[in-house]
């Protein structure tokens, strides 16, 4: 395997290089689809690690190794930018796998809490049992705007609620609305997706969630905070975009299903079996 920490030359010049975006499922395609709108000139990799998901309530040394894996993958593939669009492996694994990989790599945790630190001052953030114990979107919208007052509740049932299909079974509004209602009972004006995969359960949200609340999908600012990247580094895209890549672990007729419904074309789906990866050993950089 390529060591994690030299790189070959590229052999793609950047009309070609592709943006890597990863998530445990189906939820990255929410980013996927802010790339999309906000940057139709660029390429795309994209990755579900569907035979581990959820991630949610997996530990952090297990988010740990997931991302290194996928990364190192990631960096064979060429890739000049990672989007990890996982908020659980963003407050878990973030801090520790930029000071190990050289390509730029963006989280979705701290773009979301700025933009809801902007919109509102009682906010709430739903999110996997990982991202809540982590507190990552609880210090990062207390330091964007110290005055904000914040409520977390975990969500372990809405990654498989979406991972299988089952967004419009009677059952996940009651389940929606029995995690949102302590924050409703707050009289939030703010909710934040802290979960991909959740921006796929607005439509359940807006049943009865009240008008004046507005809702945040940290998708759309790590989507703008990837274009100032590509911008600031040179490496943005001026020719036209290759049809996205994509890679799943599990079997990729289950997440084909799913994808179709929220994709332009119904997409090419291949598996990688990144648990027989090994992982190199985090360099000591002291």
């Amino acid at each position: 395997m390529q060591d994690r920490f030299t790189f070959a030359p590229k052999i793609h010049s950047n009309a070609i290089d592709r943006i890597g975006v990863f998530d445990s499922g189906v939820g990255g395609l929410t980013v996927l689809q802010e790339i999309y709108r906000q940057l139709p000139q660029e390429s795309v990799l994209y990755f579900g690690d569907t035979a581990r998901v959820p991630y949610g309530t997996r530990t952090a040394t297990e988010i740990l190794q997931f991302t290194r894996q996928t990364l190192d993958w990631m960096v064979a593939q060429q890739v000049k930018m990672a989007i990890m669009a996982c908020n659980t492996s963003s407050a878990l694994a973030l801090e520790t796998v930029r000071a190990e990989y050289d390509l730029p790599i963006l989280g979705v945790i701290l773009p979301g809490a700025r933009t809801a630190a902007r919109y509102g001052r009682r906010i709430g953030v739903i999110a996997t049992p990982a991202t809540v114990n982590s507190n990552a979107y609880l210090h990062a919208i207390r330091e964007a705007n110290p005055q904000a007052e914040v409520w977390q509740v975990a969500c372990p049932e809405f990654v498989p609620i979406v991972e299988n299909n089952r967004i419009a079974e009677p059952q996940t509004l009651a389940i929606a609305k029995e995690y949102l209602q302590p924050l409703l009972d707050r009289s939030i004006d703010t909710l934040v997706y802290g979960c991909t995969h959740y921006p796929h359960l607005e439509p359940v949200f807006r049943q009865f969630v009240p008008p004046n609340v507005q809702f945040v999908n940290p998708a759309v600012a790590v989507v703008a905070a990837a274009a100032k990247e590509l911008q600031v580094l040179g490496i943005q895209n001026h020719g036209r975009s290759l049809p996205t890549e994509f890679f799943v672990s599990g079997e990729p007729a289950q997440f084909t299903h799913i994808a179709a419904q929220w994709l332009p074309t119904m997409p090419d789906v291949r598996q990688i079996a990144l648990s027989n990866v090994a992982v190199s050993e985090p360099l000591d950089i002291g």
